[in-house]
C-alpha cells in the first residue's frame, strides 16, 4: 500500500509539473509545450484510475492486516503483482494512446486484487 501510495504521489508531481507553465505563465519552448499538453489529460485521468479499482484492493488489504493474513504467499505475490500493474500501466496510459495494450496490462491489476480477496478466505 506503501508503494502504491509513493507512485500516486510521482504522478501528482508529474501533474503539477506539466500544468506549471500553463498556471503560472511560464514560457517553454514549442515541443515541450506540445508534449506537456499531450501528457496533462493522460496523467490526470490516470490519476483518477488511480482512486477506482485499488479501492478494493486497499479494503483487502487492510482485511488481510486484521486478519493477520499479510504474510500469505498469495496475499504477498498479489499486493506485488498489483503495484508493477499499476505502475506499468500508468506508463502505458501516460505513454502511450493504445487502449488495447491498456486493456491488457489491467488484467493482471483485476487478478491481483482478486488474489488479495482469495488469500483473506483460503
Amino acid at each position: 500500500m506503501l508503494g502504491h501510495l509513493v507512485w500516486v504521489a510521482i504522478l501528482y508531481v508529474a501533474l503539477t509539473v506539466v500544468r506549471a507553465p500553463f498556471v503560472w505563465s511560464i514560457t517553454v519552448s514549442d515541443l515541450i509545450g506540445e508534449k506537456f499538453a499531450e501528457w496533462e489529460p493522460r496523467i490526470s485521468a490516470n490519476l483518477s484510475n488511480q482512486f477506482e479499482w485499488p479501492v478494493f484492493f486497499y479494503v483487502g488489504a487492510l482485511l488481510a492486516f486484521q486478519s493477520e493474513k499479510q504474510s500469505e504467499m498469495i496475499v504477498v505475490f498479489s499486493a506485488s503483482l498489483f503495484l508493477i500493474g499499476r505502475i506499468v500501466h500508468s506508463v502505458i496510459q501516460i505513454g502511450l494512446p493504445s487502449v488495447r495494450l491498456r486493456g491488457v496490462v489491467f488484467m493482471p491489476n483485476f487478478l491481483a486484487v482478486l488474489g488479495v480477496w482469495f488469500g483473506l478466505f483460503m
